[in-house]
């Protein structure tokens, strides 16, 4: 993708209510988001800032003793490799750091979520097929 197609999509995000966008052209993505700034000074003009990714890691806060696993992306979330297959997790289940736990289909792109350590599954999104929003919390591992 070339520089004045990412300035041409910035200009967008930043004239637009849209908050998050990501688009993927010849195996590039670029995520570009509003970054509001907290504090006593506000600007008139908004924040925007372009990621070019390769892949995505899940969002993850540590909570005392377990582990919270969020959505990275907003998408579809999937919670077996195919329909009619066994999810990759289940409630209860051991595993191991970097298992892939669910996939979330964002634009056409498949972005694997996977563990971000070893322990147990203590909570677990029942959305299956369904959207997610960026930071929804999708597992807790302990």
């Amino acid at each position: 993708m070339d520089l004045s197609k990412i300035k041409a999509l910035i200009d967008f995000v930043g004239k637009s209510n849209v908050s998050e966008l990501s688009v993927t052209e010849k195996g590039v993505t670029v995520r570009i988001f509003r970054n509001p700034r907290s504090g006593a000074t506000l600007s008139n003009s908004p924040t925007v800032e372009a990621v070019a990714e390769t892949s995505r890691k899940a969002v993850v806060e540590t909570h005392a003793a377990a582990v919270a696993v969020k959505a990275p992306v907003f998408g579809v979330l999937h919670r077996t490799p195919a329909p009619g297959e066994q999810p990759f997790v289940k409630l209860g289940d051991l595993v191991a750091e970097g298992q892939t736990l669910f996939v979330i289909e964002a634009m056409k792109v498949f972005n694997t979520i996977s563990a971000p350590r070893s322990g147990r599954i203590v909570h677990l999104t029942d959305i299956d097929g369904g959207e997610v929003e960026t930071g929804n919390l999708l597992a807790e591992i302990a």
